[in-house]
């Protein structure tokens, strides 16, 4: 309707006329204004149709180009696209290292990207040295890239399984292989026990540890589910054999236990002779007598299982691994155990070491008297203190050095002194001090 009033727009009409022959202007004017649109029309019409004629024949020919000949004016062909698939192409042999980046994860799994012809398959069993239910837990989300060794292929659709579990272990052998080189001590979780001895996790690694190599009486039931420090004795990979002892880490941790430190320790168990103190993965006895001055008629009253309290090391028997501790020692008055435990324990240090210097004056006292008897006593001053006889098979941390006044034979009949001193390793559980003087005497 716009055109046609476009059309009419501008046109006058001639006033009427009563002759007939003055209408036919007015008519043939009509006409003439309807045929224009009608015309434009049609040519439109045509263009479009001749167009779409044109479009149609060119797909026609294009259709049977490909089906006669497809590869006509194409450079790229077939034997191209093989080669650069095979150019680059990775090697999907068993064993082989490759680059992946996770791109969706399941409870079971996660698919990777590896840049193959299908995406790869990351087993949950094999995504961590660990055993974990969801491969989350081990930190593989989307978007992690990392390095994944191939352990195998699923027939159905040609795609690989890797393991991340693999390359963990690798790292873990050659991690215990460095930890042994440099002969330190770590911390291993008993898991397990069979009849030689207990199984024992080690940087993700499952070792044994014979009984034999286990430095307390202790039964395999009650090292499980608890981490103890072990020493490596054997790391080998191939034969997938990893020894270790607890008796050897415990021998370097005993070594630094000084006579009369102080040490912080739990309370493990209680028994009617004392309690059992953890002190850094050994365990020393706190003897009921060592408690307080005041006597304890019952060990629950002053301690519990899971207690921490500070002792003081009291005796060490290294050969047969055991500690005997002190609280009694560390009281600034009689009794402060039972009644004020804290005060023991801010004041710890410093009666240490007090109890120390008098362990130093008692030497120095027993050194002294040592200078003044004569070679025909029997007995001589060696080389790091020690005062003994002149000919002796016992070992200087084994011997018992005694000091005698001059008895020039059997007969005599007289009260002596008798000294007896001992090393600082061999103080007696119920000494305060490692110069026991005794007036006892008859020969």
């Amino acid at each position: 309707m716009a055109s046609l009033a476009q059309q009419f727009t501008g046109l006058r009409c001639p006033p009427l006329s009563s002759s007939g022959l003055s209408m036919k202007p007015k008519q043939t004017q009509r006409v003439g204004a309807f045929a224009s649109p009608i015309v434009s029309s049609v040519a439109i019409s045509n263009a479009q149709t001749k167009g779409r004629l044109e479009l149609k024949k060119m797909f026609e020919e294009a259709y049977e180009r490909c089906r006669t000949a497809p590869m006509e004016g194409v450079s790229f062909t077939l034997e191209d696209f093989q080669n650069a698939l095979e150019k680059y192409d990775f090697d999907s042999e068993l064993g082989t290292k490759v680059k992946g980046t996770v791109f969706s994860t399941d409870a079971n799994g996660a698919l990777v990207d590896i840049t193959a012809k299908s995406s790869a398959y990351l087993p949950v069993q094999e995504a961590c040295i660990h055993k974990i239910k969801h491969v989350e837990e081990a930190g593989i989300v989307p978007g992690l890239r990392e390095e994944f060794v191939i352990i195998g292929e699923i027939e159905a659709d040609d795609s690989l399984v890797l393991s991340l579990r693999s390359i963990q272990f690798e790292l873990a052998w050659e991690r215990c292989r460095q930890l042994q080189a440099e002969d330190v001590v770590v911390k291993g979780k008993v898991v397990g026990a069979n009849k030689g001895g207990v199984v024992a996790l080690v940087e993700g690694l499952r070792g044994f540890v014979p009984f034999s190599q286990i430095s307390s009486k202790t039964t395999a039931e009650e090292l499980l589910d608890k981490e103890i420090p072990l020493k490596f004795v054997e790391v080998d990979e191939e034969q997938s054999r990893l020894v270790l002892s607890n008796r050897k880490a415990m021998a370097d941790s005993q070594a630094q236990l000084g006579i009369g430190s102080v040490v912080l320790g739990n309370v493990q168990s209680l028994k009617p002779y004392g309690a059992f103190i953890d002190i850094g993965g050994i365990n020393g006895l706190l003897h009921v007598s060592q408690i307080s001055h005041d006597r304890v008629s019952d060990i629950a009253t002053v301690l519990q299982p899971g207690d921490t309290l500070k002792v003081m090391i009291l005796s060490h028997d290294r050969e047969r691994g055991r500690v005997s501790l002190s609280t009694k020692k560390l009281e600034p008055t009689p009794g402060d155990m039972i009644r004020n435990p804290t005060l023991v324990f801010e004041k710890a240090e410093e009666m240490a070491q007090t109890f120390r210097q008098r362990i130093a004056q008692a030497e120095a006292m027993a050194r002294a008297d040592m200078l003044r008897f004569q070679p025909e006593s029997g007995l001589t001053l060696s080389s790091d203190g020690i005062l003994g006889p002149l000919t002796s098979d016992l070992p200087a941390e084994d011997r018992i050095v005694v000091i005698t006044d001059d008895c020039k034979s059997n007969t005599q009949k007289k009260k002596n002194k008798i000294f007896l001193y001992m090393q600082k390793e061999k103080l007696s559980e119920t000494s305060s001090c490692d110069l026991h003087i005794a007036d006892n005497c008859s020969n």
